[in-house]
């Protein structure tokens, strides 16, 4: 919703109130053009109105405003005391007292208003009739009901047009972090794709010329060739193991995936849930899609954990092998049950976290995922995937590389 809109309907009605004011008071000052005090005091409160809506200070709500309205209310009551046609301007005076006015307040001064006009026009011993108490009575009520109601309005559509920014902002995170999500995935798929393809295809031609450089004899005319094709293939897969190190996630970009899981216990732990981290046997450096695929699953269980377990403390353990790493994420949680449709529904939790999710991970690099749970007994996860085996440097070559 346009707040300039509301700038507008509200312009409007107090132009309206304005003119219904001045133009009641011009009507009674007509009616009563003999009585030279009720012209005086008439054109004395016309200009005693103009100058309060005129005035700054006089804002809703404020001590100016009341004190305003007093005094618009003691000419209007020396008006009513010389003329009952000054019972007219009663009405514009009820939306003033309900405008500027806290609620409570503005009801009681609409009270005393309307018995004000009730009393004027009695002490002028006009004919009394229904009409002498409906009509102030009614006044009010239109009045009350009016300016109440348009403050529901008002407040309704500003709670919309708060609800409608929320959703839009909501919105453009969503898109952002589904853009964000996306190009992750992309980089994670093109790093394996490398790490799959190119990279490995460099290490086995790489491994055929070491073998062939070998079985040929040192003065042979062709060991030179197949020794620079060699080192062609080692500094062309050095390459791809650089654009690999470069696709990787944004956590495992300045270390090491022991310090990436430190960080995420860290990020994770809330004064309601402990996370520890910890490392068993001696680190070793893995490859690039071994370190994303156990940063990612610690992450799913991680969330899984905050969503759906309400657990008060979590161990990510780091444990590495003789042939083979493994990741371990234990929370003392509610549980559920594995086998069953909704163990599997609330694992899986949101946004593409679950154990399908992990399991093919694990799967793509030949490991296993297993997940013991039982309701209020907690769960624990275990990714375990097998090192791979170290090819032999050759002559020459930085074991590092």
């Amino acid at each position: 919703m346009d707040p300039r809109a509301h700038t507008h309907v509200t312009t409007a009605l107090r132009l309206c109130l304005h003119a219904l004011l001045v133009g009641l008071l011009a009507l009674a000052a007509t009616r009563s053009m003999d009585d030279t005090a009720f012209v005086v005091l008439a054109a004395v409160m016309a200009a005693l109105y103009g100058a309060g809506a005129l005035a700054p200070v006089v804002q809703p709500h404020t001590r100016a405003a009341a004190l305003w309205l007093a005094a618009l209310g003691a000419v209007w009551l020396a008006l009513l005391a010389l003329s009952p046609d000054a019972l007219w301007v009663a009405f514009p005076l009820y939306f003033l007292q309900l405008h500027l006015l806290p609620v409570r307040w503005g009801l009681a001064a609409v009270a005393v208003t309307a018995a004000g006009a009730i009393t004027g026009f009695l002490l002028h011993d006009q004919e009394i009739g229904p009409g002498t108490f409906i009509g102030p009575l009614l006044g009010a009520a239109v009045a009350v009901a009016t300016v109440l109601g348009y403050d529901a309005l008002f407040r309704e559509s500003e709670r919309r047009r708060e609800l409608i920014e929320e959703l839009v902002s909501t919105r453009a995170e969503l898109a952002e972090a589904e853009r964000d999500a996306g190009t992750l995935a992309e980089r994670e798929r093109l790093a394996r794709e490398i790490h799959d393809t190119l990279a490995q295809g460099l290490s086995s031609i790489q491994l055929l010329l070491r073998a062939a450089e070998r079985t040929l004899p040192h003065d042979a005319p062709a060991t030179p060739h197949v020794r620079r094709a060699r080192e062609a293939a080692q500094d062309n897969l050095a390459e791809a193991r650089r654009f690999v190190r470069a696709l990787s996630p944004p956590d495992l970009e300045h270390g090491s995936l022991a310090a990436a899981l430190s960080r995420l216990s860290s990020r994770t732990s809330t004064p309601e849930l402990a996370v520890q981290f910890a490392v068993s046997g001696t680190p070793v450096v893995l490859p690039t899609p071994y370190e994303v695929a156990l940063l990612r699953t610690a992450q799913s269980a991680l969330a899984n954990t905050v969503r759906h377990s309400g657990a008060r403390r979590a161990e990510i353990t780091l444990s590495f092998m003789e042939t083979s790493v493994s990741l371990d994420v234990v929370d003392d949680g509610c549980g559920f049950d594995p086998g069953t449709t909704d163990g599997v529904r609330r694992s899986s939790g949101s946004g593409g976290f679950g154990l399908p999710a992990m399991r093919s991970r694990a799967r793509s690099l030949r490991g296993t995922l297993s997940v013991e749970s039982a309701p209020d007994q907690g769960t624990a996860l275990a990714v375990t995937l097998p090192l791979p085996l170290p090819h032999p440097p050759a002559d020459g070559e930085d074991p590092a590389a």
